[in-house]
């Protein structure tokens, strides 16, 4: 089993235990929480056509317990988080592993039979102002930690959120390490890469953002962020959500855009795309129906943090990304609620993704498509005894244009899910 807490963080738990011995404890323990989320995850990516592997094949479960306390009375609040991860092999062999459930032997391609790791994060809060330093979990369009596969990704570094003005919500940050999904060490920020996109090996010591969400109305809701990974890139966001009602039911309109470009040494090489995509969802009872396009220019792929997915309007598909060079995206999806027939819970989706126009000269061609059919149902039981259980299957049949050195490959992949959070405290 392998375990890691850096250093400084211990020195957070210090400090966070002086403050909190020095003043009330009341807001400190009053408004603590303590959960434990178990996850079963099974993952089955079936390959199709030339593949050095025929499948990447695992199961695992996994416990998440999250600890975070108030804050300490005062005009200066002090409160301490601490995230303790535990995964567990469960199935998994040589010819089988890359699933990203489990960190493997690349000699031997071994997974390991457990890994863990504990994260810690010391704040403070003055009025509507919160600061926090250690480990990070940031869910922004610049930055999201992935919760994509059994454990978490999570990033170290200070990490502040204001509300001090109306209907104005701040962030901004300094990440200096990432840990990766199916790791527990701690290492430098790097771009994601697939299809070769950018120079490989190529990392940061410090990725800074800065931006808000402005809440123009109960109807729209306006946003910024500004991001640099130092000597790699930097990337603009600006984006808007509305609410219209029209007719019977609900439209929301949701509009993405991100401009990308290198950064001072820029080590990864040219970065230049400019990612624009809209999503229309027409909410009526129980059915939503959204229509979408995504459209990027510039001689690059759109770049974004490895370890994780871009939080573009392809965000959620299981075997691509839908961000290469030049590439155009439509998207189609419906989603039902199964509440409307009796059954609270139960919800569904189908979605259909088209990618055209892309440029890979050197994985087949510059006039590439791909696409992917996804299905999901999912369930989360209303009550007795195991109130709170969820259950989620996905399908998706990815296939693409690409040759087999793409590392998006045709596929057909099957995820199950099994969560359950219990209220400890």
């Amino acid at each position: 089993m392998q375990n890691r807490i850096e250093c400084p963080w211990l020195y957070c738990l210090g400090m966070a235990t002086a403050c909190a011995s020095s003043t009330a404890y009341a807001g400190f323990v009053d408004d603590s929480s303590v959960t434990l989320t178990a996850r079963n995850y099974y993952l089955d990516r079936d390959y199709k056509n030339d593949t050095p592997y025929s499948a990447a094949r695992e199961w695992a479960q996994g416990f998440i317990l999250r600890a975070n306390s108030g804050f300490t009375e005062g005009t200066v609040g002090f409160g301490l988080d601490l995230t303790g991860m535990l995964g567990l092999k469960l199935d998994s062999s040589p010819d089988h592993t890359g699933t990203q459930l489990l960190p493997f032997n690349p000699q031997t391609r071994e997974a390991a039979d457990e890994y863990s790791e504990l994260g810690v994060a010391l704040k403070t809060k003055i009025s509507k102002t919160r600061l926090s330093v250690g480990t990070q979990f940031p869910t922004l369009p610049v930055i999201t930690a992935s919760h994509a596969r059994l454990l978490p990704q999570s990033f170290r570094g200070a990490y502040a959120i204001s509300d001090d003005i109306d209907d104005l919500t701040l962030h901004t940050g300094r990440m200096d390490r990432v840990n990766l999904r199916d790791s527990t060490d701690y290492q430098a920020i790097s771009v994601a890469s697939p299809n070769g996109r950018f120079k490989k090996g190529a990392s940061s010591e410090r990725f800074d953002f800065i931006g808000g969400d402005y809440h123009w109305s109960d109807a729209l809701t306006l946003r910024y962020f500004h991001a640099e990974l130092m000597d790699i890139y930097t990337q603009d966001f600006a984006g808007g959500i509305h609410l219209l009602p029209l007719g019977p039911g609900r439209l929301k309109t949701d509009v993405r855009v991100f401009n990308s470009r290198e950064n001072g040494r820029a080590e990864a090489g040219k970065v230049d795309n400019l990612n624009a995509g809209a999503m229309f969802s027409y909410q009526i009872a129980a059915h939503t129906l959204g229509l979408g396009y995504m459209y990027q220019t510039g001689d690059t792929a759109l770049p974004y943090i490895a370890g994780g997915e871009p939080a573009v309007l392809s965000d959620g598909t299981l075997s691509a990304d839908f961000v290469n060079p030049k590439e155009r995206t439509w998207v189609a999806r419906y989603d039902y609620n199964f509440a409307a027939v009796g059954l609270p819970g139960l919800t569904g989706m189908v979605r259909y993704l088209r990618g055209t126009n892309i440029d890979l000269p050197q994985l087949g061609g510059s006039d590439l498509t791909e696409s992917s059919k996804d299905l999901e149902l999912a369930y989360v039981i209303q009550s007795g005894p195991a109130k709170g259980l969820a259950l989620r299957l996905r399908n998706a049949f990815y296939r693409n244009e690409q040759s087999s050195a793409s590392t998006f490959r045709s596929d057909n992949e099957t995820r199950i899910n099994i969560d359950y959070t219990l209220k400890v405290w």
